[in-house]
């Protein structure tokens, strides 16, 4: 395919769940959609690989049906303080376990299926003049397109060169994520705090377990490598030394990925529409990021719609409302996230707290409430 000066309706930079749910939704809606993604699929990512039930009507308007993909029902919730103190609660609407290297994989095969253009390329530089992007990437391609989707994940070199705010701020945070084979249960989300950090357990298809913890460069700076590190620190919490030590890694070694960073960031920045972890991070101990991602690309693509079907008559007005709506469903769960995660990396807070909510478990199915949506639309 000769791909230089090629124009598409929208272009998406990013294929993972905000890009791919945007390019199956809009491609399916007829636009000429082109997908760059930089790596190649499948491909495990470090994620926490539990989503929301929220999801579930969008996904199936997306013709993706996970349980046929082996996802696990998950509808029990596991919270413990560094020392081992356990509590557990019912998930209200109840979730899955899915790995990103499955999900991600289907979700391109259903966007290729509807018409997308998958590309396996890396955007060096997006430029937007008289009301159209030009589009250039690593391999020499250029296109344009009349919008552009913004959904290249936690932390890009794109996002140097659009000048944003949070990446001028250095981020004092790590993750690693590996997936054992071993017991545990089928319905049931973990999270064991540590000091300076937090696992998620919960299972994903073919009975793997995913383990994805998040750290404090900090703390682990003291340690000569990650199994000392866990050792040392992570196997404090007895709920996750037994995770570990009773399980077989599946993984030759375990991802890692850092420079997370939670800092504010802009759902529009450059006319770009930003979806997913490139809008806003939710801190992993609330475990909604992916639903998140799903459902900004849905807010996003009925919009993008509106827009084409000139419902919406100018780009001003696409980009308030998209503001707006995501303002909406997003902006209450991020400040209830970075609450909850800055009262449980304070050890002595984070006791008092489990003290509390023994004595008042009703009180955590309502926080939980705080950081997912309700059921979506299916369209």
């Amino acid at each position: 395919m000769n791909t230089n000066q090629i124009h598409f309706d929208v272009i998406v930079i990013g294929g993972g769940l905000a890009g791919l749910s945007c390019a199956i939704h809009l491609s399916k809606n007829n636009l000429s959609i082109l997908v760059i993604e930089k790596n190649e699929y499948p491909k495990h990512k470090v994620c926490g690989e539990y989503i929301s039930n929220e999801v579930l009507p969008y996904l199936d308007f997306l013709e993706i049906n996970v349980f046929k993909l082996g996802a696990k029902k998950i509808d029990k919730f596991q919270l413990s303080t560094t020392n081992g103190q356990l509590i557990s609660a019912d998930l209200p609407l109840g979730g899955f376990g899915i790995s990103r290297f499955c999900l991600d994989h289907e979700m391109a095969k259903k966007a290729i299926y509807n018409g997308a253009k998958l590309l396996q390329d890396a955007v060096e530089d997006v430029q937007f003049y008289e009301d159209q992007f030009s589009v250039e990437t690593k391999n020499n391609n250029t296109f344009t397109s009349k919008i552009v989707i913004g959904a290249f994940g936690k932390r890009s070199n794109l996002d140097v060169r659009l000048d944003r705010q949070f990446i001028k701020t250095k981020s004092p945070y790590l993750a690693v994520k590996t997936h054992v084979k071993g017991n545990f249960p089928n319905d049931v989300v973990a999270l064991h705090n540590f000091e300076g950090g937090y696992c998620g357990v919960s299972k994903v298809e073919n009975d793997n377990i995913n383990l994805c913890y998040i750290t404090n460069f900090k703390s682990f700076k003291n340690h000569k490598d990650i199994e000392e590190f866990q050792e040392k620190v992570v196997y404090k919490n007895p709920h996750l030394k037994a995770v570990f030590k009773n399980t077989t890694s599946f993984f030759e070694q375990p991802l890692t990925i850092s420079q997370i960073s939670f800092e504010d960031k802009k759902p529009i920045e450059n006319h770009i529409i930003m979806c997913g972890d490139t809008a806003a991070l939710i801190h992993p101990l609330c475990g909604n990021g992916m639903s998140m991602a799903i459902r900004s690309a849905q807010i996003a693509s009925h919009l993008i719609l509106r827009y084409f079907s000139s419902e919406i008559p100018n780009r001003k007005i696409l980009e308030k409302q998209y503001l707006r709506e995501w303002n909406k469903a997003f902006k209450s769960r991020l400040k209830t996230g970075h609450l909850v995660a800055n009262l449980f990396s304070q050890h002595r807070i984070s006791e008092v707290i489990m003290k509390g909510l023994k004595f008042f478990p009703g009180v955590l199915p309502h926080i939980i409430k705080r950081t997912h949506g309700k059921l979506m639309e299916a369209k």
